[in-house]
């Protein structure tokens, strides 16, 4: 990284920086400024004990070579960037090189299988008092500083014992391999979870340095988070699946469950769009499963929408943590150019949290939204309007395909309807029944399977969300319904207890067994 940057500042002053190179300087820059990036390594001495080396940033990347080539480290080793070459000089010289070097010099894990506390290991006692007594070693790393123990690092070398005089500066580091950490496992930790806080005048190298060369002790501690990272995920785990948001555990072509994925995606575009996660359940006491490959599944998730959807549709997909596992988040926009289709024939809209087929209705209410250029969601005046104002479109053409008028059906319960409004009877065709007025007189109204009827107009409001059985008729045993959607006003003709949605079939199953009389 230093070696780069100091690439990158030479092609800045000889004006040959391009401009992606720019902004990964003033990327660099900016980083800097608010973290104090110190060079170093960890070296593995005899025996198998870690040992680490940090320097100021000043330090040039040569001057770290040459310690590493002191400590007997290959030539070829360095050459090839080997990560890890083993051991080649005993502790005590490794101490005392890297010292003379301007290190800070930190005993790595020390109360770990290769610290130089020797927990576990059978070394003589004067070996140990010599790995952790020693002038050039600096400070130790402990995994057990917070721990509630009686006996822990920290206690053992607080200067109490005759044979260890020299209080040591205990400290804790994530030992760190991976960027976030394992959920529930303490010993796979992520960068920074694990951290020691330093109370220093300035952030340097020198005043950490001159820290530890004191004997003031009271100036680190564990640092402790006042709370947890913002998890999105998890945030939009707690609102549960809506009409902008669904959940799906996997995406993989296996058992239809990229398919559903898919379903969701027609679904959001046909409405005002939404959320997609993948790799979650819906319920928060679910661990996240998270996604192994998320660039992968992405991909072919994006590969599919554009071979399955239709038109095309962009949507964006991004990679969250929630709990330390990838979760796949797919934003699908309100579709510009509806309806979509999954498979050039299916269309699927979004009802609460469920995604189902259109029925005939809801692909009537949908196009005639579309023709007129009404958009996706329409309110209840408009689509009232509408139906005022083209009666064939609305009702005429729908009698015919009945052997009973569906104009014969409806109209007892608009005269029923307008009679409460103060609007008079309507026996009328719908072409002539009252403009855009009447569902601003309807809408104070109760619902009629609210058993609240008989107040005045206006008084109360009538609800917005849910839905209300307008009208039921019985054909051949078989009793069908009319749903409104009280969200939209928009509504559905025939429905029967086996082919309503979950919301619907609840308030039909309440109906029939006589629950609002």
């Amino acid at each position: 990284m230093t070696r780069e940057i100091q690439d990158l500042e030479r092609w800045e002053q000889s004006g040959r920086l391009l401009p992606a190179e720019r902004d990964k300087l003033a990327e660099y820059r900016r980083l800097l400024d608010a973290v104090l990036v110190l060079p170093g390594f960890e070296f593995t001495a005899t025996f198998g004990f870690h040992i680490m080396a940090l320097f100021d940033p000043e330090t040039p990347p040569r001057a770290i070579e040459h310690v590493l080539l002191s400590l007997d480290v290959p030539v070829s080793s360095l050459e090839k960037g080997e990560m890890e070459v083993g051991a080649t000089t005993d502790v005590i010289t490794a101490y005392r090189v890297m010292a003379e070097a301007g290190a800070l010099v930190i005993a790595a894990h020390a109360n770990s299988s290769s610290g130089v506390a020797m927990v576990g290991l059978g070394f003589g006692g004067q070996t140990k008092i010599a790995y952790t007594q020693d002038p050039n070693l600096h400070a130790l790393e402990v995994t057990d500083l917070e721990s509630t123990r009686r006996r822990t690092t920290a206690s053992f070398f607080s200067g109490s014992k005759p044979e260890y005089p020299r209080q040591m500066h205990c400290i804790q580091g994530s030992d760190a391999h991976r960027i976030q950490g394992q959920p529930g496992n303490r010993q796979n930790l992520g960068v920074g979870e694990r951290a020691t806080e330093v109370l220093l005048p300035e952030v340097s190298f020198k005043a950490l340095k001159e820290l530890f060369l004191s004997n003031d002790f009271h100036r680190t501690r564990p640092y402790r988070r006042t709370a947890e990272p913002y998890d999105f995920v998890e945030e939009a785990r707690k609102e549960g699946p809506s009409i902008v948001q669904s959940f799906h555990e996997q995406a993989t072509r296996q058992g239809g469950r990229q398919h559903a994925v898919l379903r969701d995606v027609v679904a959001f575009a046909n409405a005002n769009g939404g959320s997609i996660y993948i790799g979650v359940a819906a319920n928060p006491k679910v661990e996240p499963k998270g996604v192994e490959n998320p660039e992968k599944d992405m991909a072919a998730l994006r590969t599919e929408i554009e071979r399955q959807v239709t038109p095309p549709l962009e949507v964006r997909t991004t990679v969250l943590k929630s709990r330390g596992r990838d979760v796949i988040r797919v934003e699908v926009p309100r579709g510009g150019d509806p309806p979509y289709a999954l498979e050039g024939s299916k269309i699927y809209l979004r009802r609460e949290a469920e995604t189902n087929l259109a029925m005939r209705d809801e692909l009537v209410d949908l196009i005639r939204r579309i023709v007129l250029g009404g958009g996706v969601v329409a309110q209840p005046v408009e689509k009232q309007a509408v139906a005022a104002t083209q009666p064939a479109a609305g009702g005429r053409q729908q009698q015919q395909q009945h052997q009973q008028p569906r104009g014969r059906q409806q109209q007892p319960a608009q005269g029923r309807k307008q009679a409460e409004a103060g609007q008079g009877r309507g026996g009328q065709p719908r072409g002539e029944q009252p403009k855009a007025e009447q569902p601003k007189a309807e809408q104070p109204q109760p619902s009629n399977n609210g058993g609240r009827g008989g107040r005045k107009r206006g008084e109360v409001q009538g609800p917005r969300t849910g839905v209300e059985i307008v009208q039921s008729e019985e054909r051949k045993g078989v009793i069908y319904h009319t749903m409104r959607d009280l969200r939209d006003g928009s509504e559905v003709h025939n429905v029967t207890r086996q082919s309503a949605r979950r919301l619907w079939r609840y308030a039909i199953a309440l109906k029939e067994k006589g629950a609002f009389q």
